[in-house]
């Protein structure tokens, strides 16, 4: 036993010093130990010594008689201070509740992010009578779904009266084509990309002091020009299908890339289909008013048998477009640092994407040459067996097989 005042100050001061340099574990153990070593009542005579807890000194105590922790741990399972979300049950609802009126999202999409910062939902939490540090705060919000983000251009005009509605719609077919087995799959049009020795932005790794040489400008090599990537992307199976041209983006060039998917993918990965959904955006080669794009589909749909649904992003929307997200950004950081000196180069670079989340891609160079600017007749338009939806017809039709002109509404 310790039984006088130098004794204690010694163990005081020997303690101060291990708790400079001791885990909590490691500490608890010699203090437990110490304890032992002192004989009956060492537990409370080091607890007035050191200050240290007598749980503290106890649970030392049992540790060295029941064994090690696992490597690496300090507490046992369960032990420590109960996360906030224990003790504050509400704590969660208070906080999604203090973000969400602030909190802008991606209508196609689950995730959502706030423009409040940490700090300032912490100091709000507490004036509602919660507890939380700002990495507290940070944790659950990830928890709830949100991140904090950069300003990012995502307006491209007017909001149309049957935006959210439209996607809403979107959403509902494309779940209900999915459970029945029936492929849908997102479109659209990459950027073109030129091909010659250019610069791209990027940085890849290469031995120090010998960056790739790149030419100095970016004028467009008359002969090898420029590509266009054209994407399919299979939702339910998350795979990409890109067709490169080299010529102009037309609709008929759209849906011949189409028609490549299906034949090269497609019909294999659903066998038996007898239906397809195309998700798109508004303009472009697969505008919601470009009649080409409507006859050509209606030859695909006569060749392949499938029974085609059209559902349109309104516009202004192209940016939740699932290709964009799932597809081409994917492609793009496949590509940085890359020169696509040739034609090859650019759709083995494409076709070699992949994710961490299971992507694949596969891409096949269309050397066809499609006119521009070629004109539909209103007796071409006449044969197209087009069923228009109820909700939002401009957007949102159907084409069957076989061509036997306009159907009623759906």
């Amino acid at each position: 036993m310790v039984d006088d005042a130098s004794e204690w100050g010694s163990l005081r001061s020997e303690f101060a010093l291990l708790a400079k340099h001791l885990d909590e574990r490691a500490l608890r153990l010699v203090a437990g130990a110490r304890a032992v070593a002192l004989g009956e009542g060492g537990v409370t005579v080091l607890h007035r010594a050191t200050g240290i807890a007598r749980s503290t000194i106890q649970r030392g105590v049992s540790d060295l008689q029941e064994g090690a922790l696992a490597l690496g741990r300090v507490r046992r399972d369960g032990a420590g201070p109960k996360p906030a979300i224990d003790k504050q049950p509400l704590l969660l609802a208070e906080l999604d509740a203090l973000v969400h009126p602030y909190t802008r999202g991606d209508p196609m999409s689950e995730l959502r992010w706030t423009t409040k910062s940490t700090a300032k939902l912490r100091d709000e939490l507490a004036a509602r009578g919660f507890t939380a540090s700002a990495p507290t705060v940070s944790k659950y919000l990830k928890m709830l779904g949100y991140s904090l983000q950069a300003p990012s251009k995502t307006r491209e005009g007017k909001d149309h009266p049957d935006r959210d509605a439209q996607f809403q719609h979107i959403n509902r077919q494309s779940a209900i084509f999915m459970a029945l087995g029936q492929p849908v799959v997102s479109v659209d049009t990459k950027k073109k990309e030129l091909i010659g020795n250019f610069h791209r932005a990027g940085q890849e790794w290469q031995p120090t002091g010998e960056p790739e040489e790149v030419n100095t400008h970016d004028f467009p090599d008359k002969k090898l020009g420029k590509v266009v990537p054209y994407g399919v992307y299979d939702v339910a199976n998350n795979k990409g299908w890109v067709n490169v041209g080299i010529d102009h983006d037309t609709a008929e060039f759209a849906v011949e890339s189409l028609r490549r998917w299906w034949q090269e993918d497609g019909r294999i990965d659903y066998s038996g289909a007898g239906s397809l959904l195309v998700c798109g955006d508004s303009g472009g080669s697969n505008g919601a008013r470009v009649r080409l794009w409507k006859l050509e589909l209606q030859r695909f749909a006569t060749e392949s048998g499938l029974t085609i649904t059209v559902a349109h992003f309104p516009p202004g929307t192209s940016k939740w477009n699932k290709i964009e997200h799932r597809l081409f950004s994917q492609i793009t950081m496949n590509m940085r640092g890359r020169p696509l000196t040739t034609r090859e180069v650019a759709v083995s670079v494409i076709g070699s994407t992949t994710t961490r989340t299971g992507l694949r891609v596969k891409a096949a160079l269309d050397p066809r040459l499609y006119e521009k600017g070629r004109k539909v007749t209103n007796d071409e338009m006449s044969t197209i067996s087009e069923q228009r939806n109820s909700f939002q017809g401009l957007w949102n039709y159907t084409i069957h097989p076989g061509g036997r002109g306009a159907s009623a509404e759906a």
